[in-house]
């Protein structure tokens, strides 16, 4: 079976990565990673091994070398040994979007409807310019956040 993701160290990488791991003072994860990339290296010296070998070698899974693989083709090196930013999403909604769709809470339904859904809240958002596009799931957050009571 062919690899889809190929690793070819430069020398330059080969010794950035075993001065990382010979120091061992990285996050555990990224010592892992550094010992894939090292072990799947088809460059020249390179020992290229198969994806089963470098899991069974590093004590990790076969997708864990697989992912490594795919970042390293993707990121590059500090790519494939950092893992990417996880922090808290910017809101969809600002405080005087969160008023208006308060406001179109408030108000009377339309016609033929007794009460306000999630979609209709979307929706009327959308017609009413607040928002470009918002999903009722979006919606439901925000009233959900929201310490008014509808009724």
């Amino acid at each position: 079976m062919r690899k889809q993701h190929v690793v070819r160290l430069l020398s330059a990488e080969r010794t950035v990565l075993g001065d990382l791991v010979a120091a061992g003072t990285a996050p555990a994860r990224t010592l892992a990673h550094a010992r894939i990339l090292l072990k799947a290296d088809q460059g020249e010296g390179g020992p290229a091994g198969s994806d089963a070998r470098i899991a069974e070698a590093v004590e990790t899974s076969v997708a864990t070398v697989e992912r490594t693989r795919h970042r390293w083709t993707v990121g590059g090196l500090d790519g494939a040994l950092h893992r990417r930013p996880t922090g808290p999403r910017p809101r969809k909604l600002d405080g005087a979007q969160e008023a208006r769709l308060i406001a179109v809470v408030c108000s009377t339904p339309p016609a033929g409807q007794r009460r306000w859904t999630l979609r209709l809240l979307a929706d009327r958002l959308v017609e009413l310019e607040v928002v470009d596009g918002i999903a009722p799931n979006t919606v439901r957050s925000v009233l959900k956040k929201t310490s008014s009571s509808r009724g």
